[in-house]
């Protein structure tokens, strides 16, 4: 797979790699980054905006869908100003599971987007489980009862919300919104990794499930196109605000598209990004693999192939871990422990140890491998003698615990063992974190040069469907290491740390319930 040439679908053009750059619209959690990219894979430019967070009540966390756009529209027209390449195409990466609904004839959103972070439809997939939906939901999607998928609350919002399931209803991830505004809406598409997320979709069969639609009384009308992760879905329009016929040929879900920047073509490779929250991925290639408890299965990609079919479709193991980096922003903006998140690391490596404090950061829920939306944050083990050292220190010691707790998850049922990590995201600039998770795994773990992985990604499959690269090896060759960390910790000792990690975990779960 990784040696073979790109196909050019016919009527595209081979862009001359020299002439232009790739630009890739990574559209996170928290904010919007334009990011540029040469053809040797190098950074050639970038802009962040970040926008507001609204949190209605504890547990809701929403977006306002025009001021996302309107990040998209300044970050871009910003970098491209500033380039003197023309641009060979946009590709486009995203928080995956938040929900769009707008209106098709006025391109306005009927309501704020619902994001993954969002709890308020825990009970609804309680009911669905104890009726015993389950299995046939894990069998079609890969994914778990829990409301950090869009189903549920896209339901919640064609209900209690208030949004009319009429004609003229789009819904979308904002993979979808962003290309249905940049194409001034021409195009209502999604690509696979995307519409794996949101438990509407059979990744086996590759479309929308009927079974699934009706289930969660959503109309098949409103949902997007899905099309291949590499390929062209259109061209900006002038009405964008953008220059007008650029291409848009590249999309995945940001924990796809790290794990695709990552060069994790093969089978076994793993990356953990370390963002807002942390993202274990792992390729288990082209067979879609049967659920495992504790971890999700989701589509990788859909790519082009030489083969009779045309594309293939890989598969990826995932551990999903909901708060690491909105740990650090909480000791930031919550308690003013630090004055900005780069603080944190200094301030962890000041301690030896956190002198038996373990911090849970389950603000919204523990995800793999306990999905339980009902833990809430705890901290035990504090003495007078706790200072904010300490508290920095459990907090950068939460990721690497939590990462384990996947990564255990998933080397017992993978059929790969982890043999190595690749670590990227914000929180991969610190050194401590990265010892700590080597010891942690007891596997090296790596850190490429060029940390954007999940807009590098995106970029890359734009730029294959363009002629940009012309295959997996050629973008595999652009992996560059920046420093790779060996475990420094004896296994008893990480081990005994782990242990008591696990009794913090089992503290935090479940304290939803019992408060009410």
């Amino acid at each position: 797979m990784v040696g073979r040439a790109w196909p050019t679908a016919p009527g595209r053009c081979l862009v001359s790699s020299a002439m232009a750059v790739v630009v890739a619209l990574d559209a996170g959690t928290t904010g919007v980054r334009a990011f540029a990219v040469d053809e040797s894979g190098q950074p050639a430019g970038y802009r962040y905006r970040e926008f507001t967070q609204h949190f209605p009540r504890p547990g809701w966390v929403e977006h306002d869908p025009s001021e996302i756009w309107q990040a998209v529209v300044a970050t871009a027209s910003e970098l491209l100003a500033a380039l003197d390449q023309p641009v060979a195409a946009f590709g486009i990466t995203d928080q995956r599971e938040t929900v769009v609904v707008w209106d098709r004839r006025t391109g306005r959103p009927l309501h704020n987007a619902l994001v993954w972070q969002d709890r308020r439809t825990a009970a609804r997939c309680d009911e669905l489980e104890a009726a015993g939906h389950l299995p046939s939901v894990r069998h079609l999607t890969g994914l778990v009862l829990d409301p950090y998928f869009s189903a549920s609350k896209l339901e919640w919002l064609l209900g209690e919300g208030g949004v009319e399931a009429g004609p003229a209803l789009a819904f979308g991830t904002i993979d979808s919104w962003l290309m249905w505004n940049l194409t001034g809406g021409r195009a209502h598409v999604t690509e696979p990794s995307n519409a794996s997320r949101t438990m509407l979709f059979d990744i086996r069969r590759l479309e929308w499930s009927a079974e699934l639609c009706e289930l969660f009384s959503v109309p098949m009308s409103c949902l997007p196109e899905v099309r291949p992760s590499s390929g062209r879905f259109g061209v900006t329009h002038e009405s964008s605000g953008l220059p007008a016929g650029i291409p848009i040929s590249g999309a995945a879900g940001d924990q796809q598209a790290a794990l695709f920047g990552q060069a994790c073509f093969e089978p076994g490779m793993t990356k953990n990004t370390y963002g807002t929250g942390s993202f274990v991925l792992m390729n288990v290639g082209a067979r879609c693999p049967d659920p495992v408890e504790g971890l999700l299965s989701t589509v990788a990609w859909t790519i082009p192939d030489g083969s009779t079919v045309g594309q293939r479709t890989d598969y990826a193991f995932e551990g999903a871990i909901f708060s690491t980096g909105s740990a650090i922003q909480w000791l930031r903006d919550g308690l003013g422990i630090i004055g900005e998140a780069a603080e944190v690391g200094p301030l962890a490596e000041q301690c030896a140890d956190t002198e038996g404090v373990f911090f849970v950061p389950a603000f919204t829920g523990l995800g793999s491998p306990w999905w339980d939306p009902y833990a809430r944050g705890t901290i035990v083990g504090i003495t007078r003698g706790t200072g904010r050292g300490h508290l920095a220190r459990a907090v950068v010691e939460a990721m690497a615990y939590q990462t384990r707790d996947a990564v255990d998850t998933m080397s017992a049922h993978a059929g790969h063992p982890v043999t190595a990590l690749r670590a990227d995201g914000g929180a991969s600039v610190m050194d401590v974190l990265l010892q700590l998770q080597a010891d942690q795994l007891q596997v090296p773990v790596s850190r490429p040069r060029i940390q954007e992985t999940t807009a590098l990604g995106a970029a890359y499959l734009a730029g294959l469907a363009e002629g940009v690269w012309s295959s997996l090896a050629e973008v595999s060759d652009h992996w560059a290491l920046d420093v790779e960390v060996a475990p420094a910790s004896n296994p008893r000792s990480a081990d005994a740390a782990h242990a008591q990690w696990l009794r913090a975990v089992e503290r935090s779960r479940g304290w939803e319930h019992h408060r009410g």
